[in-house]
């Protein structure tokens, strides 16, 4: 969980700020922060967001909360990348998320396009313990490829560290490859805040490939991933508002038994593709930002421990500020809604 506790001196210039929104908020329908973000290796890795050797896993949550909190239509919004299979994120909204019968009942926005689909499976969480931390039971939603006989549940990947190489990978399966680098992206691949560690291992769930080679009429080919029906994040293109939105009635628990839930507090994306195209290189899900599809609906949900979140105060390249310095502030409101402001 993020958290923000205003300096005393910044009080004062916070109000200031925030009068406009002062009196009881409405909750926001956007994902509000980051809880998590560990990345599988691949070539967009340690750039969507920029990471350094200096970074760690609390303050990449932060940027990544910078980038795809709020409102996917805000002009300082950007993309996330989950790497190669496994890599994934953990979110929540400042409120819980209600699961409305017959409907459904949030989206996640990615970056698919026609015959360009990169699916993760979506997990979701109740925060039973009340400590506001995504540290309980999670359930994933049942997707249209759940039952497929390819599908591999409790797969798992481990990644070794090799400095600027190609990432060797091994799975439970016997099977072994590799993240290669290409010319067009030259910056480490491995998650530069977990290499210390040397090795990554991530579990999940792997879909079948969906990769193939089309032929156009000239001859050239090209490689394309088309979409599943229902299910998963980066699926389908953002215009298709069903294609993204999930049901939270869809929850199986990891022997594929359906759980009831009647709301959700934490939300994972996690890449469940392991292929390679060519020189398009790996398949990595990418995460715009997340939509509450009801989020008037509040009736009988205990309220969390994170539900009234502070402002978050952000520097211009995306770095958690304890209070606002000299130049460029981004402020990060409740509502997700953000303003830049100029301190002299």
């Amino acid at each position: 969980m993020l958290t923000y506790l205003p300096n005393k001196t910044f009080l004062p210039l916070l109000a200031m700020l925030l009068l406009p929104l002062s009196g009881a908020q409405a909750q926001s329908p956007y994902l509000q922060a980051v809880d998590e973000y560990v990345p599988a290796p691949g070539q967009f890795v340690n750039t969507m967001p920029v990471a350094t050797a200096a970074d760690t896993p609390a303050t990449m949550a932060q940027k990544c909360t910078a980038a795809i909190a709020g409102n996917p239509s805000d002009q300082d919004h950007s993309m996330i990348t989950l790497g190669a299979w496994g890599g994934y994120v953990t979110f929540h909204f400042d409120h819980p998320v209600v699961n409305v019968s017959g409907v459904r009942d949030f989206a996640v926005w990615g970056n698919a396009f026609a015959d360009n689909a990169e699916p993760a499976i979506v997990l979701v969480s109740v925060d039973s313990n009340k400590n506001g931390l995504p540290d309980d039971a999670w359930y994933e939603l049942k997707g249209s490829e759940y039952d497929r006989p390819e599908t591999i549940h409790q797969y798992a990947v481990t990644y070794t560290y090799a400095s600027l190489q190609n990432v060797q990978w091994t799975d439970n399966q016997g099977q072994t490859g590799a993240v290669l680098r290409n010319k067009f992206h030259k910056q480490e691949y491995f998650p530069l805040w977990l290499t210390q560690q040397g090795t990554l291992t991530l579990t999940g769930c792997r879909l079948p490939d969906n990769a193939y080679q089309g032929t156009y009429d000239d001859g050239t080919t090209i490689w394309k991933l088309p979409a599943y029906e229902y299910g998963y994040a980066d699926n389908q293109p953002n215009t298709n508002r069903e294609g993204c939105s999930l049901d939270i009635s869809w929850a199986v628990d990891a022997q594929g038994n359906s759980v009831q839930l009647d709301h959700i507090d934490f939300v994972r994306c996690q890449n469940a593709m392991n292929q390679t195209c060519g020189s398009i290189g790996e398949t990595s899900t990418e995460i715009l930002g997340a939509e509450d599809l009801h989020p008037e609906v509040t009736t009988g949900i205990a309220q969390r421990a994170f539900d009234v979140p502070a402002p978050s105060v952000y520097g211009i390249r995306g770095e958690r500020l304890t209070f606002p310095q000299r130049g460029i502030n981004i402020i990060r409101t409740a509502d997700g809604k953000t303003k830049k402001v100029i301190l002299k």
